[in-house]
């Protein structure tokens, strides 16, 4: 699996067009396949997935319980929008115009590691996310995620 850092900021072209930016580029594993899965993000952004990291976690959908309701439900806001992209003569990478609405992407945008993959966030949206978070809220959420997992963390 491929993981990320770091956040980098692009534009998006009249068409919908990006570059990925050269500090993710590098995190490639070399001679990996450049294709990618592009689709809705839990909060109005997207998600840029190496195909690679998409595989695994599309496998682990496929199996889900189909008589199950939650299942159903999940699988079609979650899969809804999915797309298989890959970068141009020019290296640009396409954001379909739905998943463009979904997120308000404008012509400002800002790429952030998550782990396997890479969030697509409009910049304004970006910025506005982190001016309503205090750095007090920030320490309750690290204490509630982390700290049940202390074991995890030393290894």
């Amino acid at each position: 699996m491929t993981g990320f850092l770091g956040e980098f900021e692009a534009t998006l072209d009249a068409k919908g067009r990006f570059l990925l930016p050269a500090g993710f580029k590098k995190q490639l594993p070399e001679g990996e396949d450049s294709r990618f899965v592009i689709n809705r993000g839990f909060e109005k952004c997207l998600a840029l997935y190496p195909v690679k990291n998409w595989e695994p976690l599309f496998a682990d959908i496929s199996k889900l319980n189909d008589f199950d309701p939650k299942v159903r439900e999940f699988r079609r806001h979650f899969l809804n929008g999915a797309t298989f992209v890959e970068p141009d003569s020019a290296g640009r990478l396409l954001v379909p115009p739905n998943l463009k609405d979904h997120a308000g992407l404008e012509k400002d945008i800002v790429l952030v590691a998550a782990v396997n993959k890479i969030e697509i966030w409009d910049s304004n949206k970006y910025k506005q996310l982190f001016e309503s978070f205090s750095p007090d809220a920030f320490s309750s959420l690290a204490k509630d995620v982390m700290a049940g997992d202390s074991d995890k963390l030393k290894s």
